[in-house]
């Protein structure tokens, strides 16, 4: 038997952005979904769950379909992987373990989905590159659960590097890596509050953004995707443009420049400009996108009322998960208790925070599992 790992991630600055072709900045975490495999003589995969405690499989040589079962996409991974492979997949037992908690805007579903990928395909000795991979797991998503996802936890759920972030082109997914300094520190703060990004709000977003790129083409010059538009461009459709889609454009124009100016003020080791801008972010987030909860808004300004907190803003797609904050690391234990007694005291439920460091990408690995496990 073999293990492969692959790991969540937590995204600097740049939400919303990855499925509009624009700018994120996310970095791999230390928690991760391990799966462990064991290759069959047929064509059947089947996927045991340790936290469902649930497992589900599939016959290669029978149709598929989507569904909402927790498996749909990892099990889509399975059937794409075979496609590339020209019907040649051998069929697995996998066991998939994860301590990424679900819903929390941490990619639990990309993780187990690439480490999936993973384990079927290099213990078949399937050639297949990391950029590909990610590609696969992302078109499973769409297909097999209905979740229309962006690229950027798949990629960086890939491509992470030790003690790096990405500064990630999604349409190129051309990536600059930047080395993230000692004298900064990254708290994941989660609230507890749940969300599920395969139907609802989520894809709706998605829709709206489209719709707003749809009415921008009437232009010049006429946009691929938001990434393409200026806040220019955008001021002077505003008048004729339907107020919601303005304000879901808004938040992804400007997210984008937010993206560089985070990226500018790493260069020089500014962090309370680079706070201000994770604030600026959270914002457009509530506001424009309207994507945070009561329970998101609270974690970001108890966050921001401690001392040795530079700025905090919501991370994933929204509607509860994590908040991130950027603190003053000597100050990492205060700040955790802090944080989690005021948060429990304003919404009456103890929160769970961390410190978090940008950390490896997909592999094989023989190392246990540490931290509590929860479900995909």
């Amino acid at each position: 038997m073999r293990t492969f790992r692959a790991p969540g991630r937590i995204n600097l600055i740049g939400e919303h952005t990855d499925y509009n072709e624009g700018w994120v900045m996310p970095a791999a975490i230390e928690r991760e979904a391990r799966v462990h495999i064991e290759l069959r003589a047929d064509r059947c995969v089947r996927i045991h769950s340790a936290q469902f405690r649930d497992a589900a499989e599939t016959n290669l040589d029978a149709a598929g379909s989507p569904s909402a079962h927790w498996s749909a996409s990892l099990l889509g991974v399975a059937r794409l992987l075979d496609e590339r492979a020209r019907g040649r997949l051998r069929g697995a037992e996998l066991v998939l373990d994860s301590n990424v908690p679900i819903g929390a805007g941490l990619s639990s579903s990309a993780a187990a989905e690439v480490a999936v990928g993973f384990a079927l395909a290099h213990a078949q000795d399937l050639a297949i590159e990391p950029a590909q991979l990610a590609e696969l797991c992302q078109r499973a998503s769409h297909q097999y659960a209905g979740a229309r996802c962006g690229i950027m936890d798949f990629y960086i759920a890939c491509f992470g590097r030790a003690g790096q972030l990405a500064l990630l082109d999604t349409r190129s997914l051309e990536a600059r890596w930047i080395r993230w300094p000692q004298e900064a520190g990254l708290l994941i703060c989660d609230t507890g509050v749940r969300h599920d990004h395969a139907r609802g709000a989520y894809n709706q977003r998605r829709s709206e953004c489209e719709s707003a790129v749809h009415y921008l083409q009437a232009g010049h010059p006429a946009p691929k995707a938001l990434r393409d538009v200026s806040l220019d461009q955008l001021r002077a459709a505003e008048p004729g443009m339907d107020p919601r889609l303005f304000r879901r454009a808004r938040h992804v124009v400007t997210e984008n420049e937010r993206v560089w100016a985070a990226s500018a003020a790493l260069a020089r080791q500014d962090f309370a400009a680079l706070g201000e801008t994770l604030v600026a972010s959270h914002l457009s987030l509530r506001d424009d996108f309207e994507v945070s909860c009561p329970e998101l808004d609270a974690m970001v300004d108890l966050c921001l009322q401690q001392p040795g907190v530079y700025g905090a803003r919501m991370m994933g797609g929204g509607f509860g998960g994590c908040a991130l904050a950027l603190v003053q690391p000597e100050r990492i234990p205060r700040l955790r208790a802090a944080i989690a007694a005021a948060y429990a005291k304003s919404e009456s439920h103890q929160p769970e925070i961390w410190p978090c460091h940008p950390s490896p990408g997909a592999g094989e690995s023989e190392a246990p599992l540490d931290g509590p496990a929860s479900a995909l």
